[in-house]
């Protein structure tokens, strides 16, 4: 990434949900230190490939990614999407190398965080270490989700919880959990689901029928969240009041 931007931690809207979460007014301004920010990416520009050597840490900061891998056969195979304040590149860590590759959905921009300086910062501020440590084990149980998400036997289930998450994360930022916008595309989501594009055509005309969501375009709106976290949950007993309002 070229340029930069006079962008700093301490007064970003994200700092809650991302690195610098509990960190001290010193230690947010050591971990600003090493933080590069470049120019946005545009829809379609990628941030690293597989294969790429792993040097830093990327922190969204507006804007929205798709990780993806190599299906095998030519073909992608998407497993997870970014939000503001979410990381990219943890997968990397181990092997040095990139697993997976990422790219923006829209116009997009990232804080990178070379691993080096991080670590070297880690060791000085234990708080960093033990954000960091509580970073990768949300990562971990975004897979489990991933995995649980895929074991669900219908359409309806996995695209419900889909739908719930993304409304999940949303309100974490402080945004509206029942309407916001669809950065990627349905044939994305059917990818990462593991549907047809028809299928997921099909369920969303059927939930609009239903009354439970509005969609148009890449705007949706939930109109019945009771509904939709049923669909996300069916086993398990909902106080509606608190609905997609977990942080």
């Amino acid at each position: 990434m070229t340029g930069k931007y006079q962008v700093s931690c301490a007064p970003c809207g994200l700092a809650q949900i991302c690195v610098p979460s509990g960190l001290t007014a010193d230690e947010t301004a050591a971990l600003d230190a090493i933080i590069k920010r470049g120019d946005s990416l545009q829809k379609g520009e990628a941030l690293y490939r597989a294969g790429d050597p792993f040097a830093s840490l990327y922190a969204v900061r507006s804007g929205c990614f798709k990780v993806y891998a190599d299906g095998g056969d030519g073909t992608e195979q998407v497993i997870g999407f970014r939000l503001p304040g979410e990381l990219l590149g943890l997968d990397a860590i181990d092997r040095q190398l990139h697993q997976s590759s990422a790219a923006a959905l829209e116009t997009a921009a990232v804080c990178e965080i070379p691993f080096k300086e991080l670590e070297r910062l880690s060791s000085s501020f234990p708080s960093l270490q033990s954000r960091l440590y509580r970073l990768l084990s949300r990562e971990i149980r975004i897979d489990h989700q991933l995995q649980l998400l895929l074991a669900k036997r219908t359409a309806e289930e996995r695209l419900g919880t889909f739908i719930a998450n993304l409304a999940a994360r949303h309100y974490r930022r402080r945004l509206s959990g029942t309407h916001f916008r669809l950065a990627m595309s349905r044939t994305d989501i059917a990818n990462y689901l593991g549907l047809a594009v028809e299928t997921i055509s099909r369920v969303l005309t059927r939930l609009q029928d239903q009354g439970h969501l509005r969609v148009s375009g890449k705007d949706l709106q939930i109109l019945n969240p009771p509904a939709i976290c049923t669909m996300a949950h069916p086993h398990t007993v909902h106080h509606p009041p608190k609905l997609l309002a977990t942080r």
